[in-house]
């Protein structure tokens, strides 16, 4: 039973490996642009954080 499932996991498995494809180059670049944008965000936030907790810890 446990070598059925096994490879009844690995047959999902393969039928998404074989579904996935290499992104264009414009789906790179805007994933790219996303993952940039929500880093600089993400800074952001933290930044202003920092900066309005500093008098707080003085």
């Amino acid at each position: 039973m446990a070598f059925n499932f096994e490879e009844e996991i690995f047959h999902k498995y393969w039928r998404v490996i074989k579904l996935a494809r290499t992104p264009t180059r414009d789906e790179f670049t805007k994933i790219a642009l996303v993952a940039a944008a929500g880093i600089l965000i993400i800074g952001l936030i933290g930044f202003l954080v920092y900066v309005m907790m500093l008098p707080v810890s003085r």
